[in-house]
């Protein structure tokens, strides 16, 4: 099978992470055996965390997946099948979402479909379906329905017009009604331009599964091979980063005491390598490792300058470990350590030389021990929280340690409706709202003479070029200062060469910044057959009030009972809660897109 998949990363992640886990666990993991059943890796595909899941990665299936809340391999296998422009601009998703949680009813044209289409919720979804319901009811042989597969999927107007009427004489012949058979091939008729070949999704869902596997049973080995495959790739690691965060793995700064040349697993957080570290290269981090085996750890930057090998380090190098916090485990702040490299340096050296000229030296006496001398640090007072992630920032290309961004997420979750990653494939002129730092301002002037400027909006999952036009240049001018916090509102620009960008139209500090909550919600409730509610019902009013506790408020909530499409009554729930958009999206899952609706204000 794996010659056949072009998820060639993931095969290398997935291999590196069984590596990790065998190494620091000593489990033996045998990927063939894995059950197919397991809670916990559907319950990661369900939270959407597929960050190097082949297949699931995209921030479209992300949000599928938390809609659909996937509980076995064949619907893993249905949405990568669905998950093509031509399905999802039919609107088969939505549909075959509906149907999943009994939204609307799964039924069958004649009772020989179910056992064909009940994996797939009445849906035509595989082109092998294609086949079984022409085999069973028109009695074409295997061989015959592939051909009608292909005629299907080649759309030729009189190959179709000839194996409409062999479809129709073979159903009737066999007893079926002529109308159902008719609209029957219609619908395969339709269907068959999106279906798919369902043994390559399968095995596409396969690897997706065991990976998923790996991830939800040994998170802190995995992504640690998945962040080391894309070292160097700094939106990419920015962006695994933040969904270790979202798994609850902290991601420790780098060590000279306790870092390998990759991200490594440090009990249940995650270390990052040396190699992440701009100016350090492989052999400054081999002699670092060469030291660390001889002495057992560092405690001072005296004692890591006498006994790292000098020649592969120099000034630049340790004040770039210094600024990412490599050298966090050593005694004084970095402020401290910063002040005392050129010290440290000197002593380092001395004691190289010293060391070389002992060699030949047969009746001197033996050197005292290294680093326990009388070197003292500078008293310099620590440097500021800002001055500390910035120096992260410098050197690593992300901050780790914090985020000047952590004291706005409560406005940033509420303001913000896209990140730096879900701008791609927006069309021109859509309205966004973005939140971040700015950086990187640039002032420059049209072709009229007109000032206009450039800017950078960073946030925690990468950077966004904003362009400030001359006519929104005057009033935005005082809002342009680098390193503040700030609420972004504009119109997206698609770039051909590049990540689109964004055409300022407003910007507020994010300490000015205000949540406005809606005084009232109408929540949208679709009613379904007995059966299913019977099954459903208590479940969907469980999960509802969790909701509506964890939210408490001052939003009045008014429910729309509907069936069927048609309007039924409104009802009054006397409940009051924050409709903030956490809540709004949490319906939205249970209920379906486009629940909740704001009432006029």
């Amino acid at each position: 099978l794996k010659m056949d998949f072009l998820g060639l990363t993931t095969l290398t992640v997935v291999d590196d992470a069984r590596k990790l886990i065998e190494a620091s666990r000593g489990a033996k993991i045998v990927l063939e055996d894995l059950p197919l059943d397991d809670p916990d890796t559907y319950a990661l595909f369900s939270r959407g965390l597929t960050s190097g899941v082949f297949q699931f990665e995209s921030e479209g299936m992300r949000d599928i997946l938390r809609r659909y809340q996937p509980t076995r391999l064949e619907d893993l296998t249905a949405l990568n099948a669905l998950y093509r422009p031509g399905p999802i601009q039919g609107g088969m998703i939505a549909d075959f979402i509906d149907r999943k949680h009994g939204r609307r009813p799964v039924t069958y044209d004649l009772p020989e479909l179910e056992e064909i289409l009940a994996e797939t919720y009445g849906v035509i979804v595989y082109q092998e379906q294609v086949m079984q319901i022409s085999n069973r009811l028109a009695g074409y042989s295997l061989g015959e329905a592939d051909i009608l597969r292909r005629a299907m999927g080649k759309k030729k107007a009189e190959e179709m017009a000839a194996q409409r009427e062999r479809f129709i004489a073979g159903a009737v012949g066999r007893g079926y009604p002529r109308k159902k058979v008719e609209k029957i091939f219609d619908l395969m008729q339709q269907f068959a331009g999106y279906g798919f070949n369902k043994s390559h999704s399968a095995a596409y869902a396969y690897l997706a599964y065991v990976t998923a596997y790996l991830k939800a049973h040994y998170p802190v080995e995995f992504m640690s091979a998945l962040l080391s495959s894309e070292t160097g790739n700094t939106p990419k690691v920015v962006k695994y980063i933040n969904e270790c965060r979202e798994m609850g793995i902290q991601v420790l700064p780098p060590g000279v005491n306790s870092s390998d040349w990759n991200f490594t697993p440090d009990g249940e957080a995650i270390r990052f390598g040396l190699g992440a570290i701009r100016n350090l290269g492989q052999s400054a981090a081999s002699a670092i490792r060469a030291a660390r085996a001889e002495v057992g750890s560092f405690h001072s930057i005296f004692q890591f300058c006498e006994q790292v090998d000098l020649r592969c380090l120099n000034k630049r190098i340790i004040e770039s470990m210094i600024k990412a916090g490599a050298m966090d485990s050593l005694e004084g702040t970095r402020a401290q350590l910063f002040a005392a490299v050129d010290a440290a340096i000197e002593c380092g050296q001395k004691a190289w030389r010293d060391r070389e000229s002992g060699q030949h030296g047969l009746f001197a006496p033996p050197p005292p021990e290294e680093g326990r001398g009388t070197e003292q640090l500078p008293n310099v007072e620590p440097w500021p929280d800002r001055e500390q992630l910035a120096g992260e920032k410098e050197v690593l290309g992300f901050y780790v340690t914090g985020h000047p961004l952590s004291a706005y997420e409560d406005k940033i979750r509420e303001l913000a409706t896209h990140d730096s990653t879900t701008l791609d494939g927006l069309s021109f002129g859509t309205e966004v709202a973005l939140c971040g730092m700015l950086s990187s301002v640039t002032v420059k002037r049209n072709r009229e003479g007109k000032p206009w400027a450039s800017a950078q909006l960073e946030d925690r999952s990468g950077n966004v070029d904003l362009l400030v036009f001359a006519t929104a240049f005057e009033s935005l001018r005082p809002m342009l200062v680098p390193d503040q916090a700030v609420l972004v509102r504009g119109s997206v620009r698609p770039d051909e060469n590049g990540p689109p960008k964004v055409a300022v139209s407003d910007i507020t500090p994010l300490d000015l910044a205000r949540i406005r909550l809606p005084k009232q919600i109408f929540v949208k409730v679709q009613l379904v057959a007995a059966d299913a509610r019977a099954t459903n019902g208590a479940d969907l009013v469980a999960r509802l009030a969790g909701i509506f506790r964890r939210k408490p408020g001052d939003t009045d909530v008014c429910f729309r009972l509907q069936q069927n499409r048609e309007f039924l009554v409104l009802l009054d729930s006397g409940l009051r809660v924050r409709a903030d958009r956490e809540f709004c999206a949490a319906l939205e899952e249970i209920l379906g897109p486009g629940a909740v609706e704001i009432a006029p204000q």
